[in-house]
């Protein structure tokens, strides 16, 4: 049992979901594992926010129990999961990585939690994001910043730190985050793992602490493409507490994983992409070295003029977030870290008018995306991130006059797909020796989850997932 134990840290959840179902694992064991895992994780990279093992380890007694009855249980049953932690769980408060948050504990898990649990999962920890989920580098000047797993002075991205990190590491499969600028993709490409951020309304925000609901998405970081799969087969559908969920039937997405890609169409914006680093440049195109190595075609593309719609996203973010915030900043200013104060206000600016230009002219924006840049291709392919992986210190830019300018560069490629609410696969580089990790996003047109996972696993067959250990 030791043996297997060992390589636990390499598994997908689908994988040890079924290991534990066969009693070749107990959830026991695979819990007490991933708790020390997640521990070591935590000393390196600074991930969790709160330990909940005893909680955990109960609730894996039960189901090695139901196991040893023959109960059928869900797909993840026993399989240990941390979350970042925004999301409402009965009894609990979540921290929201800030010093304010809900004064009482919640009432009934969050959708996704539910119907994680619905499917057997257990949570052993809730796990770091920025402030608010609002900062796209993973820095947190109230709890302490996030640090990357491959380089621990060098930023994970954000909000979504601390999921990204402990799935690098090897103490999670999988984890819940959310994206309203990049917070899925940015800490996945930073980490070296893979994320899908859904089509805008795919997921249930219900229970999910709110940045910008205009534009705020819920997904999963894991290692293994099935494992964005199932998991989104599990959360993704109607759901009656969010009433902007699309009801459009849910597919089966593992039923078409493994389907051929042999002949798709992958475009690339090369005005828009060349407005990135060398060398994240020389990313891209070593993803799509592989990707033509599995069938896909290398297309040219054009998206709309990319200022603007950075522009109009910024216009629907911002006051949105302000107003979300609008009671906590004129009673507790001082309880906001210098940089998400800082970004907040700016909200309060921007006219009524504007923001809600901004909203109309989305859904034109997006059919001339669809008419003009998917016209002759099946998806596009971006940077994530505008710059190779920086150092913690040279974005430490905390409240000061920069904040907007350094932020608009490190959300540049994520914050017009957002805008668009098209669906993202972050797909993470072919990395050689002490090579930093990073990733590059594969967009699709609206609800074409499904391809992109197919996309995903062709490429993991080449690019198979790494453990991140200090390089």
């Amino acid at each position: 049992m030791s043996e297997k134990l060992d390589r636990l840290d390499t598994l997908s959840a689908r994988a040890l979901g079924r290991a534990i179902a066969a009693k070749k694992i107990s959830s026991v064991e695979a819990t007490q594992a991933a708790i020390r895992r997640l521990d070591e994780a935590h000393t390196l990279t600074h991930c969790i926010i709160s330990r909940e093992a005893d909680e955990a380890l109960a609730a894996a007694k039960d189901v090695d129990a139901a196991v040893a009855k023959g109960k059928k249980l869900g797909p993840l049953a026993g399989v240990p999961l941390a979350h970042k932690d925004m999301f409402d769980r009965t009894g609990k408060i979540a921290s929201w990585g800030a010093k304010i948050r809900a004064d009482k504990p919640a009432q009934r898990d969050a959708t996704v939690i539910e119907r994680f649990k619905a499917a057997g999962a257990l949570q052993i920890a809730a796990l770091h994001l920025t402030e608010f989920a609002f900062g796209p580098t993973g820095h947190n000047y109230v709890l302490g910043h996030a640090r990357n797993p491959w380089d621990p002075t060098r930023i994970t991205g954000g909000s979504s730190a601390g999921t990204a990190c402990a799935v690098a590491y090897g103490a999670i499969p999988v984890g819940l985050g959310s994206d309203t600028a990049g917070s899925l993709r940015l800490p996945a490409a930073n980490c070296g793992v893979t994320s899908i951020k859904p089509t805008w309304s795919r997921v249930s925000r219900a229970g999910a602490m709110p940045l910008a609901a205009c534009l705020d998405v819920l997904g999963v970081i894991a290692r293994h493409v099935e494992d964005l799969a199932l998991s989104l087969q599990l959360l993704a559908g109607p759901d009656g507490r969010d009433a902007a969920v699309a009801t459009l039937p849910v597919p089966d997405y593992l039923a078409t994983l493994d389907a051929p890609v042999a002949g798709l169409r992958v475009g690339l914006d090369e005005a828009v992409a060349g407005q990135a680093h060398a060398d994240v440049q020389a990313m891209v195109q070593a993803v799509l070295g592989v990707l033509g190595t599995a069938g896909l075609v290398k297309k040219s593309c054009t998206f709309l003029d990319w200022t603007l719609l950075d522009h109009v996203a910024q216009v629907m973010q911002l006051p949105d977030a302000a107003s979300a915030h609008a009671h906590w900043l004129t009673t507790r200013p001082n309880d906001y870290g210098p940089q998400v104060r800082a970004r907040l206000e700016v909200g309060h600016f921007i006219s009524a008018v504007d923001h809600m230009t901004a909203q109309r002219a989305r859904g034109t924006l997006l059919q001339r995306t669809l008419d003009q840049t998917f016209k002759d291709i099946d998806v596009a392919i971006l940077p994530i991130t505008a710059d190779p992986l920086p150092t913690i210190a040279e974005l430490d830019v905390a409240g000061s006059p920069s904040v907007q300018a350094t932020m608009a560069r490190v959300v540049k490629f994520c914050r017009p797909i957002s805008y668009l609410g098209l669906p993202t696969l972050t797909l993470p580089i072919p990395r050689s020796g002490n090579q930093l990790p990073g990733g590059v996003q594969i967009i699709g047109r609206p609800f074409s989850e499904p391809l992109l996972l197919r996309i995903g696993q062709a490429y993991q067959k080449l690019v198979p997932p790494e453990i991140a250990r200090p390089l």
